[in-house]
């Protein structure tokens, strides 16, 4: 920390205070519980007046491993970037090389990607909706948070055998089919966690001391949220109207248009972000639920056979899908080898944490962690 010189005149009696700002490191212990993060602050009194996010402490070289990894093997590293969203950090991958190879996924498959994608989108911004308030001084949400969270835990981890990292999906469909009644227990799930969900909701959305700390806070443009590339729920928040399920549909997206609905507000502050995830919870309850009765009548495979080594084409794909914290992308680059020759990714948080830059300065320094925290990122999916 460093601060300035302090001068005091005697010809008046009024103090005079010469000073410079002061510089104040903000980690990089975890600010959060999100991951490692340092901010380097210019202040002036409680007032931020610059805003350095420095990114790069937890950095795992991802993209360089996926390159020495065949296709089969990069899925588990891809898991974990966003350790919150991993059945969808799964799923790009996939989408990626099977794109490449011209492979066409059986519908069963299809389905219950989407649906587990979804599960997983719930699972991730449960976790948000506890942690946010807790950030800020609320602890009681945390508690309902995680009881929703275990209950949608529980089928996914039956599916797929892994709590946070399932590693379920292959190259050309799925690992296994799910056993037998888990649709059944699913619905029964969703409609406990749909039925509770207002214990939340009427706790912390319209909280006297919630509205104080968040309504007019960290109001972020929708100009800036494009500028910066900030996507998902943040950028949605801000008026940016744009979801990737709705404006370019992949998997079974397409054939849900009339149960997905895109939650956009425009007010762009802590309030609006937290409410545009809360309300996308719903969304995607529904969303389960109509993938369930589709998938009643789908039978059949839930995967594509295919040789023990697995070679894409040359050529390159970008494949791209709406993560729960925005859009994560991958760019395969493929020489007709086993492994490819470049995997690009572009991950949703970096986008998202980088609108600090802009966002904090202005602010009071009592602020910063409620506009922290109201930007939803994972600090693996910065550093990947």
């Amino acid at each position: 920390m460093t601060t300035g010189e302090l001068t005091v005149g005697v010809g008046s009696g009024a103090a005079e205070l010469a000073s410079t700002d002061m510089v104040l490191n903000i980690g990089p212990q975890h600010p959060s519980t999100h991951g490692v993060l340092r901010l380097k602050l210019a202040l002036d009194g409680e007032r931020v007046m610059r805003a350095e996010p420095i990114v790069g402490y937890m950095h795992r070289g991802a993209e360089k491993l996926f390159e020495v990894r065949d296709y089969r093997q990069i899925i588990v590293l891809a898991n974990r970037h966003d350790w919150l969203s991993a059945f969808s950090n799964e799923l790009g991958v996939v989408l990626a090389v099977e794109r490449m190879l011209g492979l066409e996924v059986p519908q069963r498959a299809v389905w219950l990607r989407t649906l587990m994608a979804e599960l997983n989108r719930v699972l991730n911004h449960l976790m948000f909706l506890g942690s946010y308030p807790l950030e800020i001084g609320a602890i009681t949400p945390v508690f309902y948070a995680f009881r929703e969270r275990e209950t949608i835990q529980a089928v996914m981890e039956e599916a797929a055998g892994g709590r946070m990292h399932f590693m379920f999906n292959r190259v050309g469909g799925l690992k296994e089919d799910v056993p037998a009644g888990w649709t059944g227990r699913v619905r029964q799930a969703v409609a406990d966690v749909r039925r509770r969900m207002p214990a939340i909701d009427d706790l912390i959305r319209d909280n006297e001391i919630f509205l104080a700390r968040t309504k007019g806070v960290g109001v972020l443009s929708p100009e800036a949220a494009q500028s910066y590339g900030v996507s998902g729920p943040v950028a949605r928040a801000s008026g940016v109207d744009f979801d990737l399920r709705r404006d370019e549909p992949y998997l079974a997206y397409g054939e849900l248009q009339g149960v997905l609905r895109v939650v956009i507000h425009t007010a762009g502050d802590c309030h609006a972000r937290f409410s545009c995830l809360l309300d996308q919870v719903y969304i995607s309850l529904d969303l389960v639920d109509a993938c369930l009765d589709r998938l009643a009548s789908i039978s059949g495979p839930i995967g594509v056979r295919l040789p023990k080594v697995v070679k894409a084409p040359e050529g390159h794909t970008y494949a791209w899908t709406e993560n729960p914290l925005g859009l994560n992308g991958y760019y395969l680059v493929s020489r007709g080898e086993k492994t490819p020759w470049r995997l690009k990714l572009r991950s949703a948080s970096y986008g998202n944490v980088q609108a600090l830059a802009s966002l904090l300065p202005g602010c009071l320094l009592p602020d910063l962690v409620a506009i922290l925290g109201s930007m939803f990122f994972v600090v693996g999916d910065i550093d990947k």
